[in-house]
């Protein structure tokens, strides 16, 4: 698939220390790929140096088809469109004039800013607020300007940082929303946040940084990565001997107590297993309470990732 944004090998030092080191990977066009990691992992920075502020100290990099290069900084710019977490607004100014300030810096003719405007604003839905002076706003609605601002000039290539900070549920939603939007119309967006059950709900790929690229893929990726398949069991009172029932049914690979009278047992096929280990529980005398597959979270994946970089790091 064409890729909106490709890296190899992207380095970017400050010193001697590195922010960013050998980070590869591809954002095919339409993908709305997460971008996750502890804080000064090196997110904001590879942000930076994608959208051309500031210069990589070694590898490359392509936006919109277009190689990161000092040259290359105008025609890039002109392709993508980056809101950060801090809304950045002329607090004085009403959100019109805001919006009409920063669409003359994106260059559009001033005969389509208005139109742009009051769409940009009706996607985020703040069209009835747009006489409204930006500092008397809430830090959501400001975030929401924000995010019109980012969507003025069409961009090929959004770069979103923490969209959905300081939002309650109902305007989270909303950018939620906004965001499967972009993706049906073919806007590659590039979204760094941390809250992992966003990300989960709306990324297609994620990846994991820390400094170096951890991991990356589709979040069902991730966890089949990370952990074996296994099924969760709960029995009315402990089972006397665990290990000899385990172990007498097939397809059983281990098991690990989880409290007093719950079980995780590793199989390769959990489906499979399931009927086999629930007849001999029943056969044991044992009541059983519940058997399901184990199930993984982004933030499972994302802590035992965060957990093996701490256990290297000693």
């Amino acid at each position: 698939m064409e890729a909106a944004i490709r890296a190899r090998g992207l380095t970017k030092r400050f010193g001697a220390r590195s922010a960013v080191e050998d980070v590869t990977f591809d954002v095919p066009v339409g993908e709305v790929f997460g971008f996750l990691g502890p804080n000064g992992a090196g997110k904001t920075t590879t942000v930076r140096v994608l959208s051309t502020l500031v210069r990589p100290t070694a590898g490359t990099a392509e936006v919109a088809g277009i190689p990161v290069s000092e040259e290359s900084g105008a025609e890039i710019r002109n392709q993508i469109s980056v809101m950060t977490e801090t809304p950045g607004l002329y607090l004085r100014l009403t959100v019109f004039d805001n919006l009409e300030y920063f669409a003359g810096l994106y260059g559009i003719p001033p005969r389509d800013a208005r139109e742009r405007i009051l769409a940009a604003l009706d996607a985020v839905g703040m069209a009835g607020r747009l006489g409204d002076r930006a500092g008397a706003l809430s830090k959501g609605l400001r975030q929401r300007v924000a995010l019109a601002r980012a969507l003025l000039p069409d961009p090929r290539v959004l770069f979103l940082d923490e969209p959905t900070s300081g939002l309650d549920p109902v305007a989270t939603r909303e950018v939620r929303e906004l965001i499967d939007g972009l993706r049906d119309r073919g806007v590659t967006v590039f979204l760094t946040t941390h809250r992992l059950e966003e990300a989960e709900r709306l990324c297609d790929r994620i990846a994991i940084l820390n400094t170096t690229l951890r991991i990356v893929g589709t979040p069902a990726d991730l966890r089949r990565t990370l952990f074996s398949p296994a099924l969760e069991v709960s029995t009315v009172a402990p089972i006397t001997d665990p290990g000899e029932l385990f172990a007498s049914v097939r397809g059983v690979d281990g098991w690990d107590s989880t409290g007093s009278a719950s079980y995780r047992v590793s199989v390769h096929q959990p489906m499979a297993v399931a009927p086999d280990l629930a007849r001999a529980i029943v056969a044991s005398g044992v009541g059983l309470v519940h058997l399901s597959e184990a199930t993984h979270s982004l933030e499972d994946v994302y802590l035992q990732l965060v957990r093996d970089d701490v256990e290297a790091a000693r």
